[in-house]
């Protein structure tokens, strides 16, 4: 690995755990609790549609371990690690199915995913069944904020391929 990777994964992680502290400072942008945008993941999806798979994973991993730390919550770790790792094996697979164009679905499905990975981990913790009720609600935040962040990514993608 060069040092120009190492130092472009590490500004790109950087800037990643800038937008996810940034945000968990913002008012609930609902009155339901657990939906946000998630800024930070503009950063992963870019990241993945210019350099690759490993780096984008690299990225994603230590914002969520830099994220959990700084936040001083270890439930943040848990669920953050729960969604993350399901939401990037969605992006990746969405990465192969879709083009460049399509960096907004691509999103918008691994937000889905998310969701899914934070509700299944939330369901382990609590062993409260009941939790998969929420999965709609969550689904609909969840991809109308990968949506979002997924139409900033492509823009960032567009932008730095030209």
């Amino acid at each position: 690995m060069s040092v120009k990777r190492i130092a472009r994964d590490a500004l790109l992680t950087s800037l990643a755990l800038i937008l996810f502290i940034v945000e968990l400072q913002l008012p609930p942008i609902t009155p339901i609790p657990g939906i946000k945008l998630g800024l930070a993941n503009v950063v992963t999806v870019a990241a993945l549609f210019l350099f690759g798979k490993a780096d984008a994973g690299a990225i994603l991993g230590l914002r969520i371990l830099l994220g959990a730390l700084f936040s001083q919550s270890p439930s943040t770790l848990i669920y953050s690690l729960a969604g993350g790792a399901l939401a990037f094996a969605a992006l990746l697979v969405m990465s192969r199915v879709l083009n460049e164009k399509q960096i907004w679905a691509a999103s918008a499905i691994s937000a889905v995913f998310h969701n899914l990975g934070q509700i299944a981990a939330a369901v382990l913790i609590t062993k409260t069944p009941a939790l998969w009720a929420y999965l709609p609600v969550l689904t609909a935040a969840g991809t109308a904020a990968g949506l979002v962040t997924g139409f900033a990514a492509q823009f960032v993608v567009n932008r730095t391929k030209k």
